[in-house]
């Protein structure tokens, strides 16, 4: 028998599966499979999930395993802050260590245990790198340049400028009001640049941000591979840096930001030098659910409330308990 953890960093669910503990690893197509089979919305498990969070044994010097994410349309993101949250926590509790880097698709990746962010809500802080705004990174075309800075871009939308960040998952950012964020214009975006388009032609994640002050935003995403999601960690860091390089006043290097979501609140530094920026994300990392399952049912993706055991533990209520204690900052509701 197998058992997979269903996990959350600010709500944005997965199911985290560790592939050392099987007797024969999932090929590539059985993953695919298996994530478009257990995350949907209305017919997978648990109310299905954002994804799967695949852990591998790595090869590489201090690196304690890999992270592969796997979307719950199948493809497969180069990286995930949230997910690396729960993967780093995972990781830590088996083996018995605080700090250590994890292996992504593009990086290794610095991570550590940090103070619990109330009782029974553990934090991890993940390192977001590497940063990137040249257009090869994304690819994008016609916009203009080979990079995309707080410019307007009318094809998107009248009146709104944008930024384009890679971190490595590539992020297009706007500064918007509360109209504008509670309106259809998100959705309308992230859903046309996600299909064929002349602009992003493998996709990018959309995020919209209102600044509720010095060193503080609400940020919403809609994310390729998924559509709106309750948190995106990489859009939460990309706009955390978009937003201290374009409103400098407001949004500070090297200071902690707030960062609120649908599904909660993270913190975010960033950290700027000529070499490079790196963003550390600072967040929950939260396991709602142990499943059992024989590992024959992941072979055929078929990991049901028939075919498998599920025991809750006791940590989304308090989680949910710390959400409530949070200011109230915009109308946007959680997705179930």
């Amino acid at each position: 028998m197998v058992v997979l953890h269903k996990v959350h960093g600010s709500q944005n669910r997965f199911f985290l599966l560790d592939q050392t503990t099987l007797e024969q690893p999932l090929t590539d197509p059985e993953l695919v499979a298996l994530a478009q089979q257990m995350t949907h919305p209305k017919t997978g498990l648990l109310n299905g999930a954002d994804g799967i969070l695949v852990v591998n044994a790595s090869n590489h010097d201090n690196v304690l395993g890999q992270m592969r994410v796997i979307n719950a349309d199948g493809s497969e993101a180069s990286m995930c802050g949230n997910g690396l949250r729960t993967v780093s926590r995972y990781l830590a509790e088996k083996y018995h260590s605080n700090q250590f880097k994890v292996e992504t698709l593009t990086a290794d990746l610095q991570v550590s245990r940090q103070s619990d962010l109330a009782t029974d809500v553990p934090a991890f802080s993940v390192e977001i790198s590497p940063v990137r705004f040249n257009q090869t990174a994304f690819p994008f075309d016609h916009l203009g340049g080979e990079t995309l800075i707080d410019a307007p871009v009318r094809a998107f939308a009248d009146g709104l400028t944008f930024t384009a960040i890679a971190v490595p998952n590539p992020h297009l950012i706007s500064f918007v009001d509360t109209t504008t964020m509670n309106g259809p214009l998100l959705g309308d975006l992230g859903a046309r640049l996600n299909r064929p388009n002349r602009y992003f032609p493998d996709g990018v994640n959309v995020s919209f941000a209102q600044i509720l002050g010095p060193d503080q935003l609400f940020v919403r995403t809609f994310e390729r591979g998924v559509g709106f999601t309750n948190a995106c960690g990489t859009g939460m860091s990309a706009t955390s840096l978009a937003f201290a390089m374009t409103h400098p006043q407001l949004g500070h290097f090297g200071r902690q930001m707030t960062i609120y979501n649908p599904g909660g609140m993270v913190k975010t530094v960033v950290h700027h030098s000529e070499a490079r920026d790196t963003i550390e994300l600072i967040g929950n990392a939260t396991e709602t659910h142990l499943i059992t399952v024989d590992e024959a049912q992941l072979h055929q993706a078929n990991v049901t409330e028939a075919t498998a055991t599920v025991a809750t533990t006791h940590e989304e209520a308090a989680y949910e308990a710390f959400v409530a204690g949070l200011p109230s900052v915009s109308a946007i509701a959680v997705k179930e």
